[in-house]
Protein backbone atom coordinates (compact mmCIF):
# COMPACT_ATOMS: atom_id res chain seq x y z
CA UNK A 1 0.00 0.00 0.00
CA UNK A 2 1.26 3.48 -1.22
CA UNK A 3 1.78 6.35 1.68
CA UNK A 4 -0.14 8.91 0.92
CA UNK A 5 2.14 12.18 1.06
CA UNK A 6 1.50 14.49 4.27
CA UNK A 7 0.39 17.96 3.00
CA UNK A 8 2.63 21.13 3.42
CA UNK A 9 2.69 24.38 2.64
CA UNK A 10 4.16 25.29 -1.25
CA UNK A 11 3.74 21.57 -1.81
CA UNK A 12 6.77 20.06 -0.32
CA UNK A 13 6.98 16.60 1.12
CA UNK A 14 9.11 15.89 3.77
CA UNK A 15 12.34 14.78 2.85
CA UNK A 16 14.41 12.16 4.44
CA UNK A 17 17.87 14.13 5.30
CA UNK A 18 20.11 13.02 7.69
CA UNK A 19 24.02 13.47 7.61
CA UNK A 20 24.27 15.21 4.02
CA UNK A 21 21.51 17.70 4.89
CA UNK A 22 21.65 21.42 4.48
CA UNK A 23 21.67 22.76 7.85
CA UNK A 24 18.28 24.05 8.84
CA UNK A 25 19.01 25.66 12.24
CA UNK A 26 16.80 22.43 14.05
CA UNK A 27 18.67 22.62 17.68
CA UNK A 28 17.44 25.90 17.92
CA UNK A 29 14.15 23.86 18.74
CA UNK A 30 16.16 22.11 21.84
CA UNK A 31 16.62 24.98 23.60
CA UNK A 32 13.04 25.83 23.69
CA UNK A 33 12.45 22.45 24.35
CA UNK A 34 14.49 22.80 27.44
CA UNK A 35 12.57 25.48 28.16
CA UNK A 36 9.64 23.09 28.90
CA UNK A 37 11.86 20.62 30.74
CA UNK A 38 13.15 23.68 32.46
CA UNK A 39 9.79 25.01 33.67
CA UNK A 40 8.97 21.23 35.24
CA UNK A 41 12.33 20.77 36.84
CA UNK A 42 13.02 24.29 38.30
CA UNK A 43 8.79 24.25 39.82
CA UNK A 44 10.28 20.78 41.60
CA UNK A 45 12.62 22.65 43.48
CA UNK A 46 10.53 24.26 46.36
CA UNK A 47 7.41 25.60 47.33
CA UNK A 48 8.67 29.29 46.08
CA UNK A 49 8.84 27.79 42.41
CA UNK A 50 5.11 26.36 42.94
CA UNK A 51 3.83 29.75 44.01
CA UNK A 52 5.90 31.33 40.93
CA UNK A 53 4.24 29.26 38.76
CA UNK A 54 0.77 29.75 40.17
CA UNK A 55 1.16 33.32 40.76
CA UNK A 56 2.65 33.87 37.36
CA UNK A 57 -0.60 32.07 35.51
CA UNK A 58 -2.86 33.49 37.86
CA UNK A 59 -2.13 37.13 37.21
CA UNK A 60 -1.81 36.24 33.40
CA UNK A 61 -5.43 35.43 33.32
CA UNK A 62 -7.18 37.79 35.59
CA UNK A 63 -8.29 40.69 33.42
CA UNK A 64 -9.85 42.58 37.03
CA UNK A 65 -7.66 43.84 40.23
CA UNK A 66 -8.33 43.05 43.43
CA UNK A 67 -8.00 45.91 45.47
CA UNK A 68 -9.74 44.81 49.09
CA UNK A 69 -10.40 41.53 50.43
CA UNK A 70 -8.98 38.32 50.68
CA UNK A 71 -6.26 37.37 48.62
CA UNK A 72 -6.53 33.65 47.03
CA UNK A 73 -3.83 31.58 48.19
CA UNK A 74 -1.52 29.02 46.42
CA UNK A 75 -3.19 25.63 45.57
CA UNK A 76 -2.42 23.19 47.47
CA UNK A 77 0.33 20.99 45.79
CA UNK A 78 1.51 17.02 46.16
CA UNK A 79 2.89 14.49 43.26
CA UNK A 80 0.97 13.40 41.12
CA UNK A 81 0.02 9.93 41.58
CA UNK A 82 1.29 7.29 39.57
CA UNK A 83 4.03 7.10 36.62
CA UNK A 84 4.09 10.20 33.55
CA UNK A 85 4.64 10.05 30.44
CA UNK A 86 5.71 13.73 28.95
CA UNK A 87 6.44 14.55 24.77
CA UNK A 88 8.38 17.42 24.05
CA UNK A 89 8.27 18.62 20.57
CA UNK A 90 10.74 21.32 18.97
CA UNK A 91 9.19 22.78 15.73
CA UNK A 92 10.93 24.74 12.70
CA UNK A 93 7.83 27.24 12.08
CA UNK A 94 8.59 30.38 10.86
CA UNK A 95 5.45 31.62 12.45
CA UNK A 96 6.05 34.70 14.80
CA UNK A 97 10.09 34.59 14.13
CA UNK A 98 12.72 37.41 14.17
CA UNK A 99 14.06 37.04 10.37
CA UNK A 100 17.14 38.92 11.67
CA UNK A 101 17.78 35.85 13.62
CA UNK A 102 16.71 33.29 11.41
CA UNK A 103 17.13 34.41 7.66
CA UNK A 104 15.72 31.16 6.43
CA UNK A 105 12.26 32.72 7.33
CA UNK A 106 12.82 35.20 4.08
CA UNK A 107 13.04 32.30 1.77
CA UNK A 108 9.90 31.73 0.45
CA UNK A 109 10.46 28.34 -0.44
CA UNK A 110 12.60 27.13 2.67
CA UNK A 111 10.52 29.19 5.29
CA UNK A 112 6.86 26.90 4.91
CA UNK A 113 5.48 23.82 6.88
CA UNK A 114 6.96 22.30 10.20
CA UNK A 115 8.53 19.46 11.37
CA UNK A 116 9.03 18.17 14.72
CA UNK A 117 13.17 18.43 14.61
CA UNK A 118 13.28 17.66 18.11
CA UNK A 119 11.63 15.04 19.88
CA UNK A 120 12.10 13.80 23.36
CA UNK A 121 9.72 11.33 25.78
CA UNK A 122 10.43 12.07 29.45
CA UNK A 123 9.26 9.70 31.37
CA UNK A 124 8.56 10.17 35.59
CA UNK A 125 7.81 6.67 36.75
CA UNK A 126 6.18 5.79 39.74
CA UNK A 127 7.60 5.22 43.42
CA UNK A 128 10.34 4.75 43.44
CA UNK A 129 11.01 7.98 41.20
CA UNK A 130 13.44 7.69 38.21
CA UNK A 131 13.57 9.70 35.22
CA UNK A 132 14.47 8.55 31.45
CA UNK A 133 14.71 10.91 29.09
CA UNK A 134 14.47 9.19 25.43
CA UNK A 135 15.28 11.47 22.29
CA UNK A 136 14.33 9.95 18.96
CA UNK A 137 16.44 11.28 15.53
CA UNK A 138 14.66 13.01 13.17
CA UNK A 139 15.35 11.00 10.74
CA UNK A 140 14.20 7.88 11.56
CA UNK A 141 11.99 6.04 9.08
CA UNK A 142 8.68 4.92 10.79
CA UNK A 143 5.09 4.35 10.06
CA UNK A 144 2.97 7.06 11.09
CA UNK A 145 -0.57 6.00 12.08
CA UNK A 146 -3.75 8.28 10.65
CA UNK A 147 -3.81 11.35 12.56
CA UNK A 148 -6.61 13.63 12.87
CA UNK A 149 -6.58 16.61 10.79
CA UNK A 150 -8.77 19.16 12.50
CA UNK A 151 -11.67 19.06 10.96
CA UNK A 152 -13.35 16.24 12.33
CA UNK A 153 -11.55 14.09 9.73
CA UNK A 154 -8.64 11.77 9.58
CA UNK A 155 -5.49 12.06 7.34
CA UNK A 156 -4.38 8.33 6.06
CA UNK A 157 -1.83 6.15 7.81
CA UNK A 158 1.91 6.21 6.31
CA UNK A 159 3.69 3.31 5.95
CA UNK A 160 7.50 5.23 6.31
CA UNK A 161 8.27 8.88 6.83
CA UNK A 162 10.87 10.27 8.47
CA UNK A 163 9.67 11.16 12.47
CA UNK A 164 10.09 14.87 11.60
CA UNK A 165 7.41 14.64 8.87
CA UNK A 166 4.57 13.46 11.68
CA UNK A 167 4.15 17.05 13.18
CA UNK A 168 3.59 18.84 9.82
CA UNK A 169 0.73 15.90 8.85
CA UNK A 170 -1.20 16.11 12.00
CA UNK A 171 0.07 17.96 14.64
CA UNK A 172 1.41 17.66 17.93
CA UNK A 173 -1.41 14.80 18.15
CA UNK A 174 -0.02 13.22 15.29
CA UNK A 175 3.47 13.00 16.81
CA UNK A 176 2.07 11.98 20.12
CA UNK A 177 0.26 9.13 18.41
CA UNK A 178 3.42 8.52 16.45
CA UNK A 179 5.82 8.16 18.93
CA UNK A 180 2.62 6.00 21.03
CA UNK A 181 2.62 3.39 18.59
CA UNK A 182 6.72 2.82 18.42
CA UNK A 183 7.12 2.61 21.46
CA UNK A 184 3.98 1.42 22.90
CA UNK A 185 3.53 4.15 25.64
CA UNK A 186 0.53 5.83 26.60
CA UNK A 187 1.58 8.86 26.87
CA UNK A 188 -0.51 11.57 29.06
CA UNK A 189 1.02 14.83 28.41
CA UNK A 190 2.53 16.73 25.59
CA UNK A 191 3.95 20.03 24.42
CA UNK A 192 5.49 21.77 21.23
CA UNK A 193 7.47 24.68 21.23
CA UNK A 194 8.92 27.29 18.15
CA UNK A 195 11.94 29.36 18.01
CA UNK A 196 11.06 32.86 19.39
CA UNK A 197 11.64 33.23 23.09
CA UNK A 198 14.93 30.68 23.51
CA UNK A 199 17.31 33.07 23.90
CA UNK A 200 15.33 34.81 26.67
CA UNK A 201 15.36 31.55 28.17
CA UNK A 202 18.68 30.35 28.01
CA UNK A 203 19.46 33.82 29.62
CA UNK A 204 16.64 33.36 32.35
CA UNK A 205 18.80 30.34 33.34
CA UNK A 206 21.95 32.25 33.70
CA UNK A 207 23.99 29.83 31.48
CA UNK A 208 24.89 26.56 31.37
CA UNK A 209 28.50 25.07 32.36
CA UNK A 210 29.34 22.70 28.87
CA UNK A 211 32.77 20.80 28.22
CA UNK A 212 34.61 20.69 24.28
CA UNK A 213 37.77 18.09 24.05
CA UNK A 214 39.42 20.80 21.39
CA UNK A 215 39.14 24.23 19.67
CA UNK A 216 35.54 24.17 17.67
CA UNK A 217 35.24 27.11 14.88
CA UNK A 218 32.56 26.19 13.36
CA UNK A 219 30.60 28.22 10.14
CA UNK A 220 27.38 26.78 9.62
CA UNK A 221 26.18 28.10 13.47
CA UNK A 222 28.94 30.56 14.01
CA UNK A 223 30.29 28.78 16.90
CA UNK A 224 33.72 29.34 17.91
CA UNK A 225 35.28 28.05 21.25
CA UNK A 226 38.29 27.03 22.87
CA UNK A 227 39.41 23.23 24.22
CA UNK A 228 38.11 23.69 28.42
CA UNK A 229 34.42 24.58 30.22
CA UNK A 230 32.29 27.75 28.98
CA UNK A 231 29.17 28.87 31.04
CA UNK A 232 26.98 29.34 28.00
CA UNK A 233 23.78 31.20 27.39
CA UNK A 234 22.05 33.52 24.80
CA UNK A 235 23.68 33.12 21.52
CA UNK A 236 26.22 30.95 22.37
CA UNK A 237 24.08 28.51 23.47
CA UNK A 238 21.56 28.39 20.54
CA UNK A 239 24.73 28.10 18.98
CA UNK A 240 25.94 25.48 21.11
CA UNK A 241 22.81 23.20 20.77
CA UNK A 242 23.03 23.51 16.78
CA UNK A 243 26.11 22.69 15.81
CA UNK A 244 26.76 19.06 14.34
CA UNK A 245 29.45 19.58 11.60
CA UNK A 246 31.72 20.56 14.30
CA UNK A 247 31.90 18.08 16.77
CA UNK A 248 31.72 14.06 16.67
CA UNK A 249 30.71 11.99 13.13
CA UNK A 250 29.15 15.60 11.95
CA UNK A 251 25.86 13.48 12.54
CA UNK A 252 22.70 14.19 13.91
CA UNK A 253 23.27 11.29 16.38
CA UNK A 254 26.02 13.03 17.75
CA UNK A 255 24.70 16.41 18.09
CA UNK A 256 21.81 14.65 20.01
CA UNK A 257 24.58 13.29 22.21
CA UNK A 258 25.65 17.05 22.83
CA UNK A 259 21.60 18.05 23.66
CA UNK A 260 22.37 15.37 26.02
CA UNK A 261 25.52 17.19 28.10
CA UNK A 262 23.78 20.06 27.59
CA UNK A 263 20.54 18.76 29.64
CA UNK A 264 22.62 16.65 31.78
CA UNK A 265 24.58 19.92 33.15
CA UNK A 266 21.22 22.12 33.21
CA UNK A 267 19.76 19.70 35.64
CA UNK A 268 22.57 19.66 37.95
CA UNK A 269 22.53 23.56 38.16
CA UNK A 270 18.76 23.20 38.37
CA UNK A 271 19.25 20.73 41.74
CA UNK A 272 22.27 23.03 43.19
CA UNK A 273 21.87 26.06 45.53
CA UNK A 274 22.85 28.06 42.38
CA UNK A 275 19.37 27.97 40.85
CA UNK A 276 16.86 26.34 43.12
CA UNK A 277 17.21 28.30 46.52
CA UNK A 278 17.19 31.47 44.40
CA UNK A 279 13.39 33.07 43.92
CA UNK A 280 13.99 35.75 41.43
CA UNK A 281 15.57 33.00 39.26
CA UNK A 282 12.65 30.47 39.36
CA UNK A 283 10.43 33.19 39.00
CA UNK A 284 11.69 34.86 35.86
CA UNK A 285 11.98 30.83 34.55
CA UNK A 286 8.12 30.56 35.23
CA UNK A 287 7.59 33.95 33.78
CA UNK A 288 8.98 33.40 30.52
CA UNK A 289 7.72 29.47 29.61
CA UNK A 290 4.18 31.53 30.32
CA UNK A 291 4.75 34.40 28.49
CA UNK A 292 5.62 32.26 25.15
CA UNK A 293 2.06 30.15 25.66
CA UNK A 294 0.32 34.06 25.45
CA UNK A 295 2.34 35.31 21.98
CA UNK A 296 0.49 35.88 18.93
CA UNK A 297 1.08 32.97 17.33
CA UNK A 298 2.11 31.20 20.14
CA UNK A 299 5.41 30.13 20.44
CA UNK A 300 4.60 27.01 23.55
CA UNK A 301 1.62 24.97 22.56
CA UNK A 302 0.60 22.35 25.56
CA UNK A 303 -1.96 19.76 25.94
CA UNK A 304 -4.97 21.08 27.91
CA UNK A 305 -4.17 18.58 30.63
CA UNK A 306 -0.57 20.04 30.97
CA UNK A 307 -1.72 23.49 30.41
CA UNK A 308 -3.11 23.37 34.16
CA UNK A 309 -0.52 25.03 36.07
CA UNK A 310 -1.46 23.02 39.53
CA UNK A 311 -0.96 20.11 36.97
CA UNK A 312 2.57 21.05 36.00
CA UNK A 313 4.10 21.83 39.83
CA UNK A 314 2.33 18.14 40.50
CA UNK A 315 4.33 16.66 37.70
CA UNK A 316 7.30 18.66 38.92
CA UNK A 317 6.92 17.87 42.35
CA UNK A 318 7.70 13.98 41.16
CA UNK A 319 10.81 14.67 39.94
CA UNK A 320 12.74 16.83 42.48
CA UNK A 321 14.15 14.05 44.90
CA UNK A 322 15.60 12.11 41.69
CA UNK A 323 19.28 10.89 42.20
CA UNK A 324 21.64 11.94 39.62
CA UNK A 325 22.24 7.86 38.90
CA UNK A 326 17.79 7.56 37.96
CA UNK A 327 17.95 10.69 35.33
CA UNK A 328 18.89 8.99 32.13
CA UNK A 329 19.47 10.23 28.58
CA UNK A 330 19.24 7.96 26.56
CA UNK A 331 18.91 7.88 22.27
CA UNK A 332 16.57 5.14 21.01
CA UNK A 333 18.68 2.76 19.00
CA UNK A 334 18.84 2.84 15.23
CA UNK A 335 20.70 1.72 11.86
CA UNK A 336 21.84 3.75 9.12
CA UNK A 337 20.10 2.49 6.09
CA UNK A 338 22.47 1.87 3.27
CA UNK A 339 22.87 4.94 2.24
CA UNK A 340 23.96 6.34 5.30
CA UNK A 341 21.02 9.29 4.56
CA UNK A 342 18.18 8.12 7.11
CA UNK A 343 18.21 5.52 10.45
CA UNK A 344 15.80 2.57 11.01
CA UNK A 345 14.96 1.89 14.58
CA UNK A 346 15.77 -0.85 16.51
CA UNK A 347 12.93 -1.85 18.09
CA UNK A 348 13.64 -5.08 19.48
CA UNK A 349 16.24 -3.45 21.27
CA UNK A 350 14.04 -0.95 22.55
CA UNK A 351 11.79 -2.74 23.63
CA UNK A 352 14.09 -3.83 26.35
CA UNK A 353 14.01 -0.21 27.33
CA UNK A 354 10.46 -0.18 27.60
CA UNK A 355 9.53 -2.78 29.61
CA UNK A 356 11.89 -2.08 32.08
CA UNK A 357 10.22 1.21 32.59
CA UNK A 358 6.97 -0.06 32.53
CA UNK A 359 8.41 -2.81 35.53
CA UNK A 360 9.58 0.56 37.17
CA UNK A 361 12.98 -1.18 37.54
CA UNK A 362 16.64 0.35 37.67
CA UNK A 363 18.44 0.71 34.21
CA UNK A 364 21.77 0.34 33.77
CA UNK A 365 23.19 1.62 30.80
CA UNK A 366 26.28 -0.56 29.34
CA UNK A 367 26.85 0.93 25.78
CA UNK A 368 28.69 4.30 24.54
CA UNK A 369 27.70 7.75 25.41
CA UNK A 370 26.86 8.52 22.26
CA UNK A 371 25.95 6.81 18.79
CA UNK A 372 27.48 9.26 17.13
CA UNK A 373 31.21 9.80 19.08
CA UNK A 374 29.54 13.20 20.08
CA UNK A 375 30.85 12.68 23.72
CA UNK A 376 33.22 11.12 25.90
CA UNK A 377 32.46 10.95 30.04
CA UNK A 378 35.01 12.64 31.95
CA UNK A 379 33.92 12.37 35.35
CA UNK A 380 31.58 11.97 38.29
CA UNK A 381 29.20 14.21 39.80
CA UNK A 382 28.61 14.87 43.60
CA UNK A 383 25.11 14.37 44.62
CA UNK A 384 23.22 17.16 46.09
CA UNK A 385 23.09 16.27 49.87
CA UNK A 386 19.11 16.81 50.77
CA UNK A 387 18.41 17.98 54.50
CA UNK A 388 17.46 14.90 56.70
CA UNK A 389 14.05 16.03 58.18
CA UNK A 390 13.89 15.12 61.80
CA UNK A 391 11.13 12.03 62.78
CA UNK A 392 8.67 13.17 65.81
CA UNK A 393 10.72 12.11 68.48
CA UNK A 394 13.58 13.98 67.12
CA UNK A 395 15.88 11.54 65.80
CA UNK A 396 16.87 11.42 62.00
CA UNK A 397 15.57 8.92 60.35
CA UNK A 398 18.19 6.29 58.35
CA UNK A 399 18.68 5.68 55.17
CA UNK A 400 16.29 3.39 53.43
CA UNK A 401 17.91 0.80 51.49
CA UNK A 402 14.16 -0.53 49.41
CA UNK A 403 16.14 1.15 46.13
CA UNK A 404 19.12 -0.35 46.55
CA UNK A 405 18.28 -3.49 47.15
CA UNK A 406 15.88 -3.71 43.66
CA UNK A 407 17.80 -5.83 40.65
CA UNK A 408 18.92 -3.21 37.80
CA UNK A 409 18.43 -4.24 34.29
CA UNK A 410 21.76 -3.52 31.86
CA UNK A 411 20.41 -2.30 28.49
CA UNK A 412 21.74 -3.57 25.63
CA UNK A 413 25.09 -1.62 24.53
CA UNK A 414 23.33 -0.39 21.29
CA UNK A 415 21.10 2.16 23.21
CA UNK A 416 23.70 4.79 24.19
CA UNK A 417 23.35 7.97 26.63
CA UNK A 418 24.15 9.10 29.73
CA UNK A 419 23.24 9.68 33.38
CA UNK A 420 23.29 12.97 35.35
CA UNK A 421 26.33 11.80 37.34
CA UNK A 422 28.80 11.27 33.95
CA UNK A 423 30.17 14.70 33.45
CA UNK A 424 30.97 14.89 30.03
CA UNK A 425 32.46 16.50 27.24
CA UNK A 426 32.12 17.09 23.50
CA UNK A 427 33.94 15.72 20.93
CA UNK A 428 35.56 18.36 17.96
CA UNK A 429 35.09 16.70 14.91
CA UNK A 430 38.02 15.21 13.81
Amino acid sequence: MSAEKPPSEGGKAPLARHAVQRERHPLLRVLSILGVVVAVLAVSAAGVAAYAVWDTVSALGENSVEIAGDQALPPSIGEIEGGVNLLLVGSDSCEGQDVALFPRCADPDDAPGERNDVTMLMHISDQPRRITVVSFPRDMMVPIPACPDGSGGSYSAMSSQPLNASYGYGGLACTVATIEQLTGEEIQFAGAIRWTGVIDMSDAIGGVDVCVDGDISDPNTGLSLTAGTHTLQGVEALQFLRIRHGIGDGSDLGRISNQQQFMSSLVRKLKSDAVLSNAPVLFNLASTAVGLTRSDPPQLVLSSELANPTRMVQIAMAAKDVPYQDIVFVQYPTEYTSDFISVLPLTDVADQLFAALRANQPITLTGEASQGSGVDVTGEAAEPTPAATPDADGTTPAPSDSVAAETRVDLPPEITGTTAAQVTCTRAEQ
